[in-house]
């Protein structure tokens, strides 16, 4: 189980990106985060794999603390949680498959990789991620010549490379079109199910939400809003989240509310 204490996180221009946030996540949930643009999805996912230190309060993971972890065991939880980004952080100019491999990193001799000089079983391994999201054939095109969500499933395969028991994923689907963005999600809901990995995934269209989402979780200002069923998250608690101003629209009209 994944808990989330009292976090807060203030940047130093001031800035309160979270304030006391706190929730559970049971293993095997596919739990999404949603809320304007400003809210702190993005913080908070950041915050449990520490790339961003929160200010204040515990990530508590299979009862080790996130927060408190350094050195050796802050890279060896690091190995267990894979994370998926909105703009797909990929190396342009490299291949498909050295990528991916770079999934790998943490458990690879520093030096060998570097040149990568990965083993031949990280890249079976590799091959074998790839043709689990249906592009294995592109392992030896560079990265800039694929498709955007092409490019997302290389983000996929290259986080099952680290064989993830925990998915971080921010705003996975935030730059595709609305049948990419289904096809990403079908993905993820996948690992989810068939491999018991469970999903934090940040979304800001509701016809998503309810479609792929175990539960839902809401910010506004930082602060949580909302906990609970995608069922219960009525006009009513969506405004709660979003504004009075906001209408529940769906991503077949691309008018969702931006996070």
């Amino acid at each position: 189980m994944l808990r989330v204490e009292n976090l807060t996180k203030i940047y130093p221009d001031g800035t309160e990106a979270l304030h006391n946030v706190s929730f559970s996540v049971k293993d095997g949930e596919f739990l999404t985060v949603i809320g304007l643009s400003g809210s702190g999805k993005s913080t908070l996912l950041r915050c449990i794999n520490r790339l961003i230190d929160p200010t204040e309060g515990r990530v508590i993971w299979d009862d080790v603390d996130i927060t408190a972890a350094q050195g050796k065991e802050l890279r060896q939880i690091r190995r267990q949680i894979g994370m998926i980004f909105q703009q797909f952080n990929l190396v342009k100019r490299s291949s498909v498959m050295i990528n991916v491999l770079s999934g790998r990193l943490g458990y690879a001799n520093s030096w060998a990789s570097l040149f990568h000089r990965f083993s031949r079983e990280d890249r079976r391994r590799a091959v074998a991620a790839l043709d689990r999201v249906g592009i294995a054939e592109k392992a030896e095109n560079r990265a800039d010549q694929l498709s955007g969500g092409q490019q997302q499933r290389v983000g996929i395969a290259r986080a099952l490379m680290q064989e993830p028991r925990l998915m971080l994923a921010d705003e996975p689907v935030a730059s595709l079109d609305p049948v990419l963005a289904h096809s990403i999600l079908q993905y993820l809901e996948l690992l989810n199910r068939q491999d018991g990995i469970t999903v934090l995934c940040s979304l800001h269209f509701l016809d998503l939400v309810h479609r792929y989402a175990t539960r839902v979780i809401g910010l506004k200002d930082g602060e949580l809003v909302f906990d609970g069923l995608p069922s219960e998250l009525t006009q009513e608690r969506f405004k709660e989240v979003y504004g009075e101003e906001a209408e529940m629209v769906s991503v077949g009209g691309m008018n969702g509310m931006q996070g």
